[in-house]
């Protein structure tokens, strides 16, 4: 049974382009892998605005955050070549396992599900570590960390997968993530979705030339986890 949502809410509109705040566990368009679904962020944009609109980029369906729509095929074209070469800015925030350094990368390259590799280049920095008295597998305490994440590329799943190769699993993530910490998530705080959040889209509108900054709060999921642990959620 699909699951119902309320109107979408909208970050950003003119009349060109529509940014929303994307709920965790919406697809943003019909998928062959969610062929049961029939729900989807694209048609319900489209009828709560009635009129067309296309999603400029894609984010994974546990992902919630700034997801950009064009009003047109022009304004499609010219944001989605922007895209391609890397120059709008994208920065989610997630939580982790264990505790990451103060600021790092990673460049692996990621395969592609046809075979061969893309480049991936994936920034990060530590925003919070927390420390809990909870044991997981065989340590007696756990450690996690509030990331900010900025990928320069784009590719799938670049966050998960990039994190999960080194070794900073995301935390609700059931197909690269940890299973242990997941489960312990889910027994004492009744997470049952994927912490990431795609948190601002900077891009260059391309009608007005002016830089265009779309910020989405965090979802109150997101939110209520990170207060139980015991992290600031201020500004966030």
């Amino acid at each position: 049974m699909s699951q119902e949502f309320p109107p979408l809410p909208i970050l950003f509109q003119d009349e060109h382009f529509v940014a929303i705040n994307k709920p965790h566990n919406l697809l943003v368009h019909r998928s062959s892998i969610a062929a049961d679904e029939s729900v989807f962020a694209l048609q319900l944009l489209r009828d709560q605005l009635n009129c067309w609109v296309s999603p400029c980029h894609r984010l994974d369906r546990k992902t919630s955050g700034v997801l950009l729509f064009a009003l047109s095929s022009e304004a499609d074209k010219e944001v989605k070549r922007q895209f391609e070469a890397h120059t709008i800015q994208k920065k989610y925030l997630a939580l982790v396992r264990g505790y990451l350094p103060e600021s790092g990368m990673t460049d692996r390259p990621l395969e592609r599900e046809k075979g061969g590799f893309q480049d991936a280049i994936t920034h990060f920095k530590c925003l919070q570590q927390v420390e809990l008295q909870i044991e997981v597998s065989r340590y007696p305490t756990s450690r996690y960390s509030l990331a900010e994440i900025s990928p320069e590329t784009g590719r799938m799943h670049q966050i998960r997968r990039h994190f999960a190769q080194l070794r900073h699993y995301l935390i609700g993530d059931k197909t690269y993530g940890e299973c242990k910490h997941n489960k312990m998530f889910e027994e004492k705080f009744n997470l049952h979705t994927m912490l990431l959040h795609a948190r601002e889209l900077v891009f260059e509108h391309p009608f007005t030339n002016e830089s265009t900054r779309i910020v989405a709060p965090m979802n109150e999921e997101f939110i209520r986890v990170l207060s139980a642990i015991g992290m600031n959620t201020t500004g966030l």
